[in-house]
């Protein structure tokens, strides 16, 4: 009986632990982030997605770190230390979403990405409660992973991009007059308003908006009759990401209004928001504005499902699982 020779081929392949993210990772995972998803967009013909330097791209770390703390899972390379994927995910009263996720091209097909999602389907299922995503229709590969772990696709969105003039978009949309800015004490309308809408709930998210410690947020509101809110977008300005979302509107008119307010507060600047392909109103109504589509994105559901009774406007970052 001969056994197996010292130095196999098994045996020379990396083996990973997972951990949660601590403070001293910030650094190596906004590298990661950075290089990893500029890599896989650049290899497919596409254009970088940070411009910025990867030290920016803590963002990340801080905003979640700060809304889920312990919340990221990290592949962690044994004999090296070095992280080699990671994963952001977001426990919420109604579900839990998953966030930023992301493999480096040096350990691509060590089937991290696979680790991480059912690290964190786990933990959901003990939740006993769906997970939310949004993914890019373009990375075949992450869809594909979702599809294995009992994703769903729900909902297609245009992702739109316009150069807003220096001084400003002046449209007057219908309902531009009843946007103002969000205050503390609208916290509850939109709690109400989401869970109505869409049936999900994530107060402290809006409370983080709307107390915007870090000075990079904005919240607009669309006060209905008698003062009620019937829509609001929240938009982030930072070198790292520059987007509108999240954003709950009961029309697509109020839609409209709401994201003409938040593309004034980016004026010289490019941000990105996601509309509804089920809106075509709202669709036709950007195009009559200058926008173009960038890419597409589903929102996908593991488990229950609410189809919306209004307009919702997601957040997202690609993926390069």
């Amino acid at each position: 009986m001969t056994g197996r020779p010292q130095n196999s081929a098994d045996e020379t392949k990396p083996a990973f632990d997972l951990r949660s993210m601590q403070r001293e990772d910030w650094p190596g995972v906004a590298r990661l982030i950075h290089e990893s998803t500029n890599t896989w967009y650049v290899s497919h013909g596409r254009p970088a997605v940070f411009a910025c330097p990867p030290e920016d791209v803590t963002l990340f770390c801080s905003v979640y770190e700060a809304l889920d703390p312990g919340c990221c899972i990290l592949a962690e390379e044994k004999r090296t230390g070095r992280i080699a994927a990671s994963c952001f995910y977001h426990p919420r009263e109604t579900h839990v979403s998953l966030g930023i996720m992301n493999s480096h091209p040096d350990y691509a097909g060590r089937g991290l990405a696979g680790k991480l999602l059912r690290h964190i389907t786990d933990f959901a299922d003990r939740s006993g409660k769906p997970v939310r995503l949004v993914s890019s229709a373009v990375n075949l590969d992450s869809f594909s992973l979702y599809s294995r772990h009992g994703f769903v696709p729900r909902q297609i969105f245009q992702d739109m991009i316009l150069t807003v003039p220096e001084n400003g978009l002046h449209l007057d949309p219908p309902g531009a007059d009843r946007v103002r800015e969000g205050r503390l004490g609208d916290v509850p309308a939109m709690v109400a308003l989401e869970m109505d809408v869409s049936g999900i709930r994530r107060e402290k998210d809006f409370r983080y908006f709307l107390e915007n410690a870090a000075g990079i947020w904005h919240v607009s509101v669309l006060e209905g009759a008698g003062g009620t809110i019937e829509g609001f977008l929240v938009s982030v300005a930072h070198p790292a990401s520059r987007m509108l979302g999240p954003g709950v509107m009961r029309t697509e008119e109020q839609a409209a209004a709401l994201i003409h307010g938040e593309l004034n507060r980016h004026r010289g600047m490019q941000p990105v928001w996601l509309v509804p392909s089920e809106s075509p109103g709202l669709v036709r109504r950007m195009y009559e504005w200058g926008v173009r589509n960038c890419e597409i994105h589903f929102a996908q559901a593991r488990g229950v499902w609410k189809a919306p009774s209004g307009i919702v406007m997601p957040t997202f970052m690609p993926e390069t699982g």
